[in-house]
């Protein structure tokens, strides 16, 4: 298992300026993009045992930022188009 925090610009670097544009533009993208950061935040933080944190929650919240991702992802490919 990694515990490289898998921050979205590294992720989808293709998309990095469309990104920047969404926080600036799109309350609703900024929201789930901040929303993203912290979560994924938590769970470095848990992987690393900064702030350990029982199993159930740790896949709780991992399952919480694939949702996120997969959410962010589909709206940066909307506005592709």
């Amino acid at each position: 298992m990694s515990h490289t925090p898998h921050e979205l610009a590294e992720d989808f670097p293709e998309h990095a300026e469309r990104m920047h544009n969404l926080k600036m533009s799109d309350p609703h993208f900024a929201r789930l993009f901040d929303e993203y950061h912290t979560i994924n935040r938590a769970i470095h933080r848990a992987e690393t045992s900064v702030e350990p944190v029982e199993d159930m929650a740790e896949f709780e919240m991992r399952k919480t930022r694939m949702r996120l991702k997969d959410e962010l992802y589909a709206m940066l490919c909307r506005a592709e188009t």
